[in-house]
């Protein structure tokens, strides 16, 4: 089936974060406006149809019209093993996967589970906020292993820092972004070897958050951190559908945790969660039949990220972007313009009305930055990226 991705579908008036919450976003401090003409790129949710045979499976649920508690039968872990195996060569046992109905939940049970108050975790900022949140609030350390980036906005892992501080004895686990957002670095499987083999000398606990694995610019590579390490024990995987077939609002995360013992302590931790039987249906339906429709996909944001590259350079050239390996996500470096993150802020999201989300955020490393998420349709991203422009007319022209 062929998709349309460039179809506007109006979402509002459907319960949507992005498109119906505005009090909740002016509560988080994302933005002081928030009206009918916002056009909100801030969160990792497309905009776009997801495949027809999750539709078609969803509609079946509907139609049997009893909803009750659910059980997975052997089909749920068998397609979450057949993609693992043909997308990421990864031969995953059924017994090593744990069901939560999150990523940050599922961070939060990895915490309390394997660590103890006051002990410190390391992340690599900037990083997704809620790394942050679910250390500092189960009253653990944040450990800062910052990624450097280069004049082309290229990140890279500072090894010698990463090593000094999973030496210390106070540091017990790693939570690990790959695909890492927001720059939309794919490590390779040299450097994850690398992480992992400190991790395993120092015994770090590795977990890690791999759910944008899915999401690639043609032509690069994912390795799960459990191909690359020599030892996997001390690897806790997180994956999920939610990213990659836009169904966040299904609740649906498998934690595959190969070591028997720590697998009991998590479950034990978390408790017994049960899965809906809609996001039983749609991980069945898009892991045996969504393939062609990620493909799809993969293409539109390629041209997407493209369009933004191209649109920067041509119209708001002070602004420097890459185009990153994995993720919908781009990273807008607006250091260039000279001017505070605070007026930055204030020409997108009051001048242009357009609601991204500010790179402090994601911690200091971020200020002058911008995170944009790309899977909306393109007259959208185009309309939105025109308002940008415009609010910073005046400082090019004088340049």
């Amino acid at each position: 089936m062929k998709y349309n991705f460039d179809e506007i579908i109006n979402r509002r008036g459907t319960y949507s974060l992005k498109w119906d919450g505005e009090e909740v976003i002016k509560q988080f401090g994302l933005t002081e406006r928030y009206d009918e003409h916002t056009i909100p790129l801030f969160t990792a949710d497309m905009d776009l149809p997801v495949p027809q045979p999750l539709v078609d499976a969803l509609h079946k649920t509907v139609d049997h019209r009893i909803y009750g508690y659910s059980v997975f039968p052997d089909e749920y872990f068998g397609a979450i093993q057949s993609w693992l195996q043909k997308r990421h060569d990864w031969k995953v046992e059924k017994e090593h996967i744990v069901y939560s109905p999150g990523t940050v939940h599922a961070l939060n049970i990895a915490v309390k589970a394997f660590t103890e108050r006051e002990d410190g975790i390391i992340i690599q900022r900037p990083v997704y906020p809620p790394f942050t949140s679910v250390i500092e609030g189960n009253g653990r350390k944040v450990v800062n292993n910052a990624l450097h980036v280069d004049e082309e906005g290229y990140y890279s892992i500072d090894f010698e820092d990463f090593e000094a501080k999973a030496k210390d004895d106070h540091t017990t686990m790693f939570i690990l972004c790959n695909p890492h957002n927001p720059t939309g670095r794919v490590f390779s499987k040299e450097e994850l070897k690398k992480m992992a083999a400190i991790c395993h000398n120092n015994n770090v606990l590795i977990v890690a958050d791999e759910i944008h694995g899915d999401l690639l610019r043609r032509g690069n590579q994912f390795t799960p951190m459990v191909k690359a390490a020599d030892h996997t024990e001390h690897v806790i995987t997180c994956t999920a559908i939610n990213k990659t077939f836009n169904v966040a609002g299904l609740h649906c995360t498998n934690v595959i945790i190969s070591d028997e013992e720590l697998r009991t302590q998590f479950a034990t931790e978390m408790g017994m969660q049960l899965a809906s039987p809609f996001a039983i249906a749609a991980l069945i339906a898009v892991y045996n039949e969504g393939e062609d429709w990620l493909d799809q996909l993969t293409d539109y944001v390629d041209g997407t990220m493209t369009y933004i590259k191209e649109f920067l350079a041509e119209r708001m050239p002070e602004v420097k972007v890459a185009i990153p390996e994995g993720t919908y996500i781009m990273w807008l470096d607006f250091s260039g313009y000279g001017i505070t993150a605070e007026e930055i802020h204030d020409r997108i999201y009051n001048k242009a009305n357009v609601l991204l989300e500010d790179g402090s955020m994601f911690g200091e490393e971020g200020e002058f930055y911008q995170r944009i998420c790309t899977p909306s349709p393109r007259p959208l991203i185009e309309e939105a990226l025109e308002r940008i422009a415009k609010a910073f007319e005046d400082i090019s022209k004088k340049r």
